[in-house]
């Protein structure tokens, strides 16, 4: 239980943006058609999240991981999991976002669906690096605001449709 006063650490992530540790972090991000990752370790109360905006890019060798790419995003979560020795099936998994925001009728041609195209590599990636999603909230309408505390594995999430009206 959280008491008044006890120190909390807050982390926005912007676009592209990925955090990983353990402690009193919370985490928190807002999402169009972007799509947030949470793992979270239930024993050993460590987890993270990223923030991608696309699915791919053509990474020159040597080049330095950029979470704002699916696969590169992913590979930061195994780096990291290597680094604490962890395997992914240990982690809780969620995903978020991958909301339309570029049509109020939905009918994006698919090769300008980039919100669709962020969750077919969220899915397909996950499974490819061993990862089993427990929760899902993506596709739609929509912006969605993500919290996510560390030391519980809570997440909560909050999603406006672009209709107006709150979803939760």
């Amino acid at each position: 239980m959280i008491e008044f006063g006890d120190d909390i650490r807050e982390v926005f992530l912007q676009p592209g943006g990925f955090h990983f540790g353990g402690g009193r972090t919370r985490i928190s991000t807002l999402l169009g058609s972007c799509i947030s990752i949470t793992l979270w370790h239930p024993r050993r109360l460590i987890g993270g999240m990223c923030h991608y905006m696309l699915p791919s890019r053509s990474r020159s060798p040597g080049a330095p991981l950029d979470g704002r790419y699916a696969d590169e995003a992913l590979a930061l979560f195994d780096r990291e999991l290597e680094g604490v020795g962890c395997r992914p099936g240990e982690f809780e998994v969620k995903v978020f976002g991958g909301g339309n925001m570029l049509s109020a009728t939905g009918q994006t041609p698919r090769v300008m669906d980039i919100a669709r195209r962020n969750v077919d590599s969220a899915h397909a990636l996950l499974a490819h690096h061993g990862y089993n999603p427990s929760v899902t909230h993506c596709g739609g309408k929509g912006h969605r605001k993500l919290i996510f505390d560390l030391w519980t594995g809570h997440v909560w999430l909050a999603h406006r449709a672009l209709d107006g009206k709150a979803r939760a």
